[in-house]
């Protein structure tokens, strides 16, 4: 780096604006060697030891600039690529300890805390295909579905050594591949001292654990996943960070990283310490760290743990320091997280950024114009622990307890959700999603067939975690593999349905188009407590539906019958009880016609038998001719854009400013949209006098979610009624 650049990334760390400080901070290669540099403002000295110094034999002191850094300059025989080495801290008490290097990417084997000087070529991505395909990916109306790894406890060698990520290039990438599932999330592979932590106690957080293979073998990995069509994600950790004393815990004897307010600070539960999210300092060192791992290993998005432990004083046990006015926001960490996601997104508005959050106070994904934190998704914590709550019941309660099933419909559309079966569930006693279930074995794999079908039928992106696709008895354990062994008939059949169901789900877009708008969800019926059976219809933009149906007990149901808003035949797309699938059922259920019969608000009914604790979802095949007559034909006036009188325009026309690259008029946008909503038309049957029924719906899509539609059509309607009351 020239001086200028030094200069100025010195200056930008110091006022939270440098983003890629891991190329100031740290060791970097030179003409002629190495320079290292380190944050410690409060430090009385800091050295730099190593191998090649004998450690604290022969320290090589570091001289101190006007903002806290530490920096001192080597030649090439001074230091050599694949020396470790750490800094000798003189901490403001006086105390002389080892410390590693914040911003090393490479450490020794634990128990080892030294870092290693390491130089990583620019690798030559064969990947550009899948970042071009990202860049023009919606990921809210398209299939997402992620299965998640512990890296260390997947599988193992026979011998019981670690895979490394080469190792799971060659197993994990095809595994995935053929269940069908469309992303890999990680649990975190930054360095941490004690794998009991799972990986969530972090030390390192440029540097890949040593454990899981060097830093070539993860891009590799990831470039093999984007080569084979499957996206990866890992989680990231900026609420809290391990407090040994040999890491980022009080580096230079007084509060660095950490918050001065000993209540803030100390993480009690977890036995953990809180990043002082208010430090500009603190912020480089987490965004950079962010935008590395994005950027270095192309990954393509990033699940942020505990965000509530960072978004409310009291989230913690013990005693909690409130605002000045009672209250238990930390201002801090919202902040934070906003200046994250409007960081990240600007440079990377295609990469996933989800959050691990468990409240409802604060509104987490969305627009921060919008009242929203800047995420795309937000785990479903209150669904999971309803959902698994509900599904461990015996049957014979289950029909007093549907609300456990149904309450999600109420808020389901308030954020963008993940819908979770995590690590977190199938552990600590907690039992694997197999062993929760109710009955003997068999009637298990049916519970758990139906669960994950409820999962992937339910709006929200999906997330399963590794053990659970094939219906692993055992809880998780982190030292160990995965049953791969102890599998019989029952698990293979349980793994091929998990395959069958994701591949469904990304063939039926009703499954996943319209997740997070309300138009793609409509309840049949959630009242049937007497049968306990629950329907639903799902559908996408186009209009096509899907009618799902789930039994929750153990009776078959013949001639069961429903109302669908559709007349015509339909068909069995799934049926989670078919023998392939370790069920009883030989043969799906014959196509069905729709009879004529008002059964609730429908005037077609549909009936087939329902399997004992099975789910069947059903597609129209063949609409009847006259429905669609009947539909064309419906009680409304034929709309254009000159429907829209002039002074209704003048009132809504400024809620839809002309754009300069504008292809279509917004006043024709504006009256497709609704023709749509006064016909009940489908999308794809919008006549060929208004524009694209795509980019009609697109249109629409983007002025719902700014809220500018609903504000508009508030004046519309205001406006009519007026007019009503004025003839």
């Amino acid at each position: 780096m020239v001086q200028q650049s030094i200069d100025n990334a010195l200056n930008t760390f110091s006022t939270g604006e440098n983003f890629h400080v891991q190329h100031y901070l740290g060791c970097h290669r030179t003409e002629d060697g190495y320079v290292f540099r380190v944050w410690a403002p409060h430090a009385k000295e800091v050295a730099l030891i190593s191998d090649k110094t004998q450690w604290r034999s022969n320290p090589i002191p570091m001289i101190r600039n006007h903002l806290g850094v530490w920096e001192v300059d080597l030649l090439v025989g001074q230091v050599e690529r694949g020396d470790y080495y750490k800094y000798l801290v003189t901490r403001s008490t006086s105390q002389v300890i080892e410390k590693m290097d914040p911003y090393a990417i490479r450490f020794g084997e634990r128990p080892d805390t030294a870092a290693q000087v390491y130089d990583i070529s620019p690798k030559d991505w064969q990947d550009k295909a899948w970042l071009t395909k990202r860049r023009q990916w919606d990921m809210f109306s398209s299939p997402v579905s992620i299965y998640e790894v512990h890296a260390n406890s997947w599988q193992r060698h026979e011998d019981g050594r670690l895979y490394t990520f080469s190792d799971l290039a060659k197993t994990l990438i095809p595994y995935v591949k053929s269940l069908g599932f469309t992303h890999i999330e990680f649990m975190p592979l930054m360095t941490h001292p004690l794998g009991m932590s799972w990986g969530y106690q972090l030390t390192g957080y440029f540097a890949l654990e040593h454990t899981y293979g060097t830093p070539e073998e993860f891009q590799d990995f990831v470039e093999a996943s984007h080569l084979a069509d499957i996206g990866v994600i890992i989680d990231w950790v900026p609420g809290h960070f391990s407090q040994n004393d040999d890491a980022l815990a009080y580096y230079d004897g007084t509060p660095t990283y950490e918050y001065q307010d000993k209540n803030k600070a100390r993480n009690v539960g977890w036995q953990a310490l809180n990043f002082d999210l208010s430090k500009p300092q603190v912020q480089s060192f987490l965004i950079s760290s962010l935008n590395f791992w994005i950027e270095f290993y192309h990954v393509d998005g990033v699940r942020i743990d505990a965000v509530s432990n960072t978004l409310y004083l009291d989230y913690d046990q013990g005693e909690w320091t409130p605002n000045a006015d009672g209250s238990n926001i930390n201002h801090d960490g919202v902040a934070f997280f906003k200046k994250l996601t409007s960081v990240i997104k600007l440079s990377h508005p295609d990469v996933i950024l989800s959050a691990e959050e468990a409240t409802s106070q604060t509104k987490i994904t969305g627009m921060l114009e919008m009242g929203g934190l800047g995420f795309d998704f937000k785990w479903n914590m209150g669904w999971m622990t309803d959902v698994l709550k509900f599904y461990q019941m015996d049957p014979l309660y289950r029909g007093q307890y549907f609300n456990l099933l149904t309450f999600s419909f109420m808020y389901m559309m308030h954020e963008n959700y993940i819908l979770p079966f995590s690590h977190d569930e199938v552990v600590h006693g907690k039992k694997s999603l197999l062993h929760k279930m109710w009955g003997d074995r068999k009637q298990q794999f049916s519970g758990l067939r139906n669960l994950l079908t409820y999962q992937m039928c339910h709006p929200g992106k999906k997330l399963l975690f590794m053990g659970q696709e094939f219906g692993q008895f055992l809880e998780w354990k982190y030292d160990w593999q995965l049953e791969w062994e102890a599998s019989d008939v029952l698990n293979d059949q349980m793994q091929y349905f998990t395959s069958k169901l994701a591949h469904t789900y990304r063939e039926f877009p009703p499954l996943f188009e319209l997740d997070h708008d309300v138009g793609g969800f409509e309840v049949i019926d959630a009242d049937n407590i007497a049968e306990s059976v629950l329907s639903f219809i799902r559908k996408d933009a186009s209009g096509k539906q899907l009618i799902c149906v789930f039994n929750m007990a153990p009776i078959e149901r013949q001639q069961f019958t429903i109302g669908v808003p559709l007349s015509g035949t339909y068909t069995e797309v799934l049926n989670t009880e078919m023998s392939e699938f370790g069920g009883d059922w030989q043969a799906h259920n014959l196509d069905q016609k729709t009879q004529k019969g008002l059964w609730k608000t429908y005037e077609q009914t549909l009936s087939f038998t329902l399997p004992a604790l099975g789910v069947l979802i059903w597609q129209l095949v063949e609409e009847e001719s006259e429905e669609t007559r009947a539909l064309s034909s419906k009680a409304h006036k034929p709309l254009s854009s000159s429907f829209i009188t002039d002074n209704q325009w003048a009132v809504l026309a400024p809620y839809f400013p002309a754009g300069s690259r504008a292809k279509y008029d917004k006043r024709e946008l504006v009256s497709a949209v609704l023709f749509i909503q006064q016909t009940g038309s489908p999308w794809t049957r919008l006549p060929d006098t208004f524009p694209p029924y795509k980019t009609v719906y697109a249109f629409y899509k983007r002025a719902t979610k700014l809220g500018i539609w609903q504000r508009a059509m508030s004046e519309y309607e205001a406006l009519n009624d007026n007019n009503c009351v004025d003839q």
